[in-house]
């Protein structure tokens, strides 16, 4: 089994959750999305992000505006609809739990481990 398979089917995993996050504190253009990813310490492409963005477009989850670019194109904005606002809900009290029980049971191995350590030091 390879170790880049589970850290990749993990980042993706919160990715989602990750970006709503992003577009729930206003309007974003995708490109800020991969911006403030990256600065966070996240990889994320385009080729991930797009049709992500799309398949929660097509789920109600996110809408979107053009606005109009004095350098280009005119480029998308993304928004949270109110279905959008309670899904986010809904994936930020499962992130609590599951993050808060990942933690407690990290912190309850490495004590006892430490535990362990202590009693053979001894």
């Amino acid at each position: 089994m390879k170790v880049e398979n589970i850290q990749s089917q993990m980042r993706k995993g919160v990715f989602e959750y990750c970006i709503l996050s992003i577009i729930k504190n206003g309007e974003v253009y995708p490109g800020d999305i991969i911006e403030e990813m990256k600065n966070s310490g996240l990889k994320l492409f385009e080729g991930t992000l797009y049709p992500l963005l799309n398949r929660l477009k097509n789920a109600d989850i996110l809408s979107y505006r053009w606005v109009e670019s004095t350098t280009g194109p005119p480029r998308k904005y993304f928004s949270l609809t109110d279905k959008g606002l309670e899904f986010y809900d809904l994936l930020e009290s499962t992130w609590c739990e599951l993050s808060g029980s990942v933690e407690k049971l990290i912190n309850r191995t490495s004590e006892k481990e430490q535990e362990e350590n202590s009693a053979t030091d001894s």
